[in-house]
Parts: C-alpha cells; sequence; structure tokens
C-alpha cells in the first residue's frame, strides 16, 4: 500500500482546482519547459512512456489549458520598442475591469493583485507615443479604472518560463 504523501505527489489537483496532475505528465512538463520543440519520442524516453502516449498527454494539457507552447520572442526585436507595467485602482467590480484590459492586445499579462493596485498589467507597445495612446485613451478609459502609475521597463534582465512543477 503506498503512503499518503507518495500518492499526494503522484496525483496532485492545482490550488485553482484544476485538472488533477500525476508524476508523468509534471515530467512531460519539465521537460516541454527546457525546450518546447524537444521531440515526443526524446520526451517519452525521459519520463518512460511511447511517443504516441506522450503526444496523447500533451495534446490533453493543451486542451485542459494546462499549458502552452508557443515561440517567446524579444518585444525589442520584433518591432515592440516600449514594455511597461501599469498598476491598476478600480472602483466596483474589479473582475469585470481585469477582462476588458486582457482584451486589448496590448495588454499581455494581466493579474489581480493584492496590496497598493488592485491589477497589474503588463504593456508591449511599438513606442512611446503607442504606450501613452494605450495608457491614456483606452486603459483610463474602462469603466471602473479609478488611476494607473505606470512603470516604465528600461532593460529587460531576465524574463524565464523555467519554474519547473511542483
Amino acid at each position: 500500500m503506498a503512503s499518503r504523501s507518495a500518492d499526494q505527489k503522484d496525483s496532485r489537483e492545482s490550488r485553482s482546482g484544476g485538472p488533477q496532475l500525476d508524476a508523468v505528465s509534471l515530467a512531460i512538463i519539465e521537460q516541454l519547459q527546457e525546450d518546447g520543440r524537444r521531440p515526443y519520442a526524446a520526451i517519452g524516453k525521459a519520463v518512460g512512456l511511447s511517443e504516441a502516449a506522450v503526444r496523447q498527454r500533451v495534446q490533453k494539457l493543451l486542451d485542459q489549458g494546462v499549458m502552452q507552447i508557443v515561440a517567446v520572442t524579444d518585444p525589442l526585436t520584433v518591432g515592440f520598442r516600449r514594455q511597461a507595467m501599469v498598476g491598476v485602482n478600480v472602483e466596483g467590480d474589479v473582475e469585470s475591469v481585469a477582462e476588458a484590459l486582457a482584451a486589448m492586445s496590448e495588454c499581455e499579462y494581466v493579474v489581480m493583485t493584492a496590496g497598493s493596485f488592485d491589477l497589474m498589467v503588463e504593456v508591449v507597445c511599438e513606442d512611446d507615443d503607442h504606450l501613452l495612446e494605450v495608457i491614456n485613451r483606452r486603459i483610463r478609459a474602462v469603466p471602473g479604472v479609478r488611476s494607473t502609475e505606470s512603470f516604465v521597463y528600461l532593460r529587460l534582465k531576465k524574463q524565464t518560463y523555467m519554474w519547473g512543477t511542483r
């Protein structure tokens, strides 16, 4: 009979109540975090599954929204010369403001927070004029936005998606 801690390690539910991930699924995710283009056969060797089984697991993880496999670019090299984190204070329903901001193509990251701001929003723009237009005419125009504070990025020192799994 397996111990309770071993059971918990092999079958986990996300804190948000999402899908349960066993140790093999977590290992597949870690393999793809290291190299999103790693062949399924190589992943299978590392985690003890066939290529077909890995393909099925990856598709299930994608379908469940557990992960995405995307090309991560440096915004500067693809024409976006201005990035900023925008702190947003909200009057009323934070969820509706978050949804409105998430619908804006320039808002790459929207998170509800505790602390000085109700929302933190990462904005990626072509230049300062574009950033001004997004903040002044679009973000501040969303009903419920009370105030904003912008933190313009001067230099990005680290950006990684290699936090592994727990």
